[in-house]
């Protein structure tokens, strides 16, 4: 299994209001659509997974929202595509040992990208950052 690439279709930062006082930010991800396309590198030619996604990151009360679709690329054998494509077209369901790597890489390029979107329109970062405690 390799994850091929990660590429963005819409970026969408909405921010309401002014944050101010107490809010929280609920981080989430959706698989929206699985496609499975033909893939060609040079001579050779071998059938690759596209996953939708759409990340977002609300600040509520209704204070800002961010919202990333984007494109996961998956490449695996033949036998282990059909597999995937067949239990999604069943009931929309992904294997748990594809689901944790998939959601685990889209998570790490998207907390980025909103952390530096955040930033640019005056929000607190999506995500717990680190912070140093002196003693």
């Amino acid at each position: 299994m390799t994850i091929a690439g990660l590429q963005f279709d819409k970026i969408v930062v909405d921010r309401m209001d002014i944050p101010q006082g107490k809010m929280s930010v609920k981080n989430n991800i959706v698989i929206k659509n699985l496609e499975k396309k033909d893939f060609s590198t040079g001579k050779t030619k071998q059938h690759v997974l596209l996953f939708k996604f759409e990340y977002s990151a609300d600040y509520e009360p209704k204070i800002a929202k961010i919202t990333l679709n984007g494109t996961t690329t998956y490449v695996e054998q033949e036998a282990k595509i059909d597999e995937i494509m067949k239990g999604w077209k069943k009931d929309k369901k992904i294997p748990k040992d594809i689901m944790t790597p998939l959601l685990n890489n889209i998570l790490n390029r998207c907390n980025i990208e909103a952390l530096i979107f955040a930033r640019e329109v005056g929000l607190p970062p999506p995500i717990q950052l680190p912070k140093v405690t002196v003693k």
